[in-house]
């Protein structure tokens, strides 16, 4: 159970509150919107403290939870300590740059379902998270919250979020600063607490009326009657409003404290959070722990860091008023306490914390060279947005004068699937004459990655080879090796990848095959991620060439590495993970691919990568066209070639077995496209017309396994066509053979009934493909069982491995997903299907004929 935090010694515990609160958590959701000092987040730990025996997960959010990445990485830490369904999620944690993400809210609300205890979780100061796209998504997660979990968002601002529908459908429980404020009983026994010493209820009703009940009026109140017990009646600024009364009394306060105290509490302001040993570096104070703790024993606005121990900070308003008085005092002092305290938290190793202290100095170069020595961790966990988030911060002609800062930015925008700021960036210093040759060849280089995002793919096929040209006429220059992953040769095979992949997406795989395999072999490719990402671009075009062995291999030593580099969650293995769903469509098994098409669009959609995504959109057109799945979701913006061509001919085959077609196209080169064409000629009975354009179709050199298959099936229809049955079984027996050494299914599922018909027909099947072909046919015509809640792709190829009996965790290895992925798809398997376990849920499989023996040939 993780700790709520301290409730503190002042404190006046109030029942009617927590009742509501009480009330509140029977809904998804409660909010508690009041302005700062309104005793928020005081109430809240006082309610943790008395709802046994629910757990909590306490969130104090910060500036840094604008990042997505940061603020999904700390959600699932604190929930992990609740239960293991967190602690083994496998989504993508967040989307950098923008919002938690559809894939990362769809796993949290599947762990929330696995979790059979009460929890809450409080999200403290919210508004200091001021990207929408995160506000948004956890406004959607409350609605897929089950009913043992709650949320309560506290926060200093209204969200704006359109409350009055959860109002409506839940009793959304609301607690606002007139709830909050204290009444004279209340406010009595505070201020006694806080003074130390007997109050006067007329006193306190007098404190009451001047500070409306707001508590930090209250606390500031207290501790000026602890210094002058008489100044009950006075205090007329607390009228003038919350501002005024900070200032006010904060000067009362911080006058009544020896100097030495004084000088250490304005010092200390300059930080957003400060521990003992930096309290001691910053003041000189000699016991920086006991400096603190006699701090917050004394009400003097210091609270502890929730879930960061031996780390305290200042309330936000006092420590502005102790802001603006060290300004007022000594303008040049903050400067130079935070250089201090960034020296500090870089000899202690805390880069990131020195990082902040030096942009809040604004001492913009020093911390350009801090965030320029950041090494390849920033990419491999996901952190990308924060040093976007960094550089962002620093003003844009301070900027220009450090181009490697520039190139960084725009490397790690578009890493955070901020594309169009990436392409900006890197291509402004491209051709200036102040920038050195060889930060233009990484900016270069990272342009031609702007492939995996927009069309037209060319332009970035273009950037490749002028960066390779580049690099080649300049020799042997020096290249700044950003996040360590920018040497010569890695940036030669990020443009040798990305020239593969534009060709990719051009529909051109005999070049993409060919780029993409240099790729690999070059040095440069030793490096982890991009290597995982290159094999996963060459498996997708072996996969589409219908080379299904090569495939598997590519993608097996895809996600053998992932798993081994821990990456698997990292974007890098999208692409593999595509590939294998491709290989299970060609190979006929369209929902063996369900999991690995998720798990692909789950990573390419954690940094936006468009390109890759409409490949997932295509992929679940095929494998599971009316489902619900995040690739179901067309992305936005125009698909490359490649994907136009896939979709058309989907909906090409989708009128030809409907009976309705459209006329024939030319096609530069063979494609999904060309052979529906073909085939509804042939279902016309135009067999001259579809050799015809069988005969004009250039063949790609070297002749790949699909285009031999599916020319030979539709040559073999087009000759039963023709009545020449002896030339039918002749070329069909040869398309079997082809086809039979990659198990390629599809192009005879693709061609339909006419096909399988002659299939069937086949005198002689040595090696047993045809019948494989048929029943492949068969099984996905049969219908499905009648349940009212119907099992996804994704459950239905999990349901294939239940006879097979691997253990979960065999399974998840198998897959290459988190154990908690197929927790979470057998408990859904079990609960739909109406069984207590897994004997139970293959005899109903069985009885709605849901479970055959074709699949559960494949996943033994």
């Amino acid at each position: 159970m993780t700790v709520t935090p301290a409730i503190p010694p002042h404190a006046v515990d109030r029942p009617p509150l927590r009742a509501l609160l009480d009330i509140g958590a029977e809904a998804p959701l409660t909010l508690v919107v009041a302005p700062a000092g309104s005793g928020k987040t005081v109430l809240l730990a006082q309610w943790a403290a008395h709802l046994a025996p629910t757990e909590f997960a306490w969130l104090e959010l910060t500036s840094a939870d604008n990042d997505a990445v940061h603020l999904a990485r700390r959600l699932v830490s604190e929930l992990g300590e609740l239960d293991g369904a967190f602690a083994a999620l496998d989504a993508p944690l967040g989307t950098p740059g923008a919002g938690l993400g559809a894939p990362m809210i769809e796993a949290l609300a599947a762990a929330f379902a696995e979790v059979p205890s009460r929890i809450v979780v409080i999200f403290d100061d919210l508004h200091r998270v001021t990207n929408r796209d995160i506000i948004t998504d956890l406004w959607r997660l409350v609605d897929m919250l089950p009913p043992n979990v709650h949320f309560v968002f506290s926060t200093r601002v209204d969200l704006r979020l359109g409350w009055s529908r959860h109002r409506l459908r839940h009793g959304l429980v609301e607690i606002r600063a007139a709830q909050l404020a204290f009444d004279d009983a209340d406010a009595v026994h505070f201020l006694e607490r806080v003074s130390r010493r007997a109050v006067e209820p007329s006193t306190a009703a007098a404190a009451v009326r001047r500070t409306e009940g707001w508590a930090a009026g209250l606390q500031l109140a207290g501790l000026r009657l602890r210094v002058h017990p008489q100044a009950g009646e006075d205090g007329e600024a607390l009228a003038e409003g919350e501002r005024l009364a900070i200032d006010y009394l904060g000067e009362e306060v911080l006058e009544a404290e020896d100097p030495a105290r004084r000088r250490a509490l304005l010092e200390l302001s300059v930080l957003e959070e400060m521990s003992p040993e930096l309290v001691e570096h910053l003041t000189g104070v000699d016991d920086g722990a006991a400096f603190l703790e006699e701090l917050e024993c004394e009400s003097l606005f210091v609270v502890p860091v929730h879930g960061v121990e031996r780390r305290f900070r200042f309330h936000h308003l006092f420590r502005d008023v102790l802001r603006i008085r060290l300004r007022a005092a000594a303008p040049a002092v903050e400067g130079t306490l935070l250089r201090a305290a960034a020296a500090w938290h870089r000899d202690q190793g805390a880069i990131g914390d020195a990082i902040e202290c030096l942009l809040a100095a604004r001492l913009w170069t020093e911390a350009i060279d801090a965030i320029l020595a950041r090494g390849r961790d920033v990419y491999e966990r996901g952190e990308t947005a924060t040093v976007a988030r960094w550089l962002g911060t620093v003003p844009s002609d301070v900027l220009e004068q450090h181009p490697d800062a520039v190139v960084l930015r725009g490397m790690v925008e578009g890493m955070s699937g901020r594309d169009s700021i990436a392409d900006a960036l890197l291509r402004s210093v491209i051709g200036r004459p102040d920038v050195p040759i060889g930060t233009q060849l990484v900016a270069r280089a990272y342009c031609a990655t702007g492939v995996q995002f927009h069309v037209p793919a060319e332009r970035y096929r273009d950037d490749g080879l002028a960066m390779l040209a580049a690099a080649d006429a300049a020799g042997d220059v020096d290249v700044p090796d950003l996040l360590q992953i920018t040497s010569p040769a890695q940036i030669r095979t990020v443009a040798v990848l990305s020239i593969g992949r534009a060709n990719l997406f051009l529909g051109d795989l005999i070049e993409a095959e060919r780029w993409l395999s240099d790729g690999l072999a070059s040095a440069g490719a030793s490096y982890a991620p991009y290597r995982i990402h290159g094999l996963g671009s060459l498996a997708i075009c072996h996969a589409l060439a219908g080379r299904l062995n090569a495939a598997t291999a590519s993608v097996d030593e895809a996600l053998d590495l992932a798993r081994e580099t821990g990456l698997l969650a990292h974007p890098a293995p999208a692409d593999a993970f595509l590939a294998k769903a491709v290989v299970a469509i060609q190979r006929g098994l369209p929902e063996s691919g369900a999991l690995a098409l998720h798990e692909g669009a789950l990573r390419a959609s954690a940094n936006n990568r468009t390109q890759l995504l409409w490949i997932a959109h295509a992929a679940s057109r095929l494998i599971d066209a009316d489902g619900t799945d995040i690739a179901a979701i067309p992305p936005a913006g125009p698909p490359s070639p490649l994907v136009r061509d896939i979709l058309q001919a989907v909906e090409q085959r989708r009128r030809r077995e409907a009976g309705r077609s459209a006329p024939p196209a030319p096609h530069p080169f063979w494609s999904a496209a060309a052979f529906e064409d073909v085939a509804w000629l042939l279902v016309q009975g135009d067999h001259a017309a579809a050799e015809a354009v069988l005969d004009a179709a250039p063949a790609p050199v070297p002749l790949s396994p699909a285009h031999a298959v599916e020319t030979e099936v539709l040559r073999a229809w087009a000759a039963a066509v023709a009545g020449d049955r002896v030339a039918a079984r002749s070329l069909l027996a040869a398309a079997l053979e082809h086809a039979a050494a990659e198990h390629l299914v599809q192009p005879f599922l693709r061609a339909g009934r006419a096909v399988i018909a002659l299939v069937e027909g086949l005198p002689e099947d040595p090696a047993g493909f045809g019948r494989e072909v048929v029943a492949r046919y068969r099984a996905l015509r049969a219908p499905a069982g009648d349940l009212p809640d119907p099992l996804t792709a994704r459950e239905l190829e999990l349901l294939a491995f239940l006879p097979s009996r691997l253990t979960n965790a065999e399974l998840a290895a198998r897959c290459f997903v988190s154990v908690n992925t197929v927790k979470t798809h057998m408990a859904h398997i079990y609960r739909k299907l109406d069984a207590a376990g897994r004997d139970a849920a293959i005899a109903r499989a069985r009885e709605l004929g849901l479970l055959k023996e074709a699949d559960i040939a494949h996943a033994g």
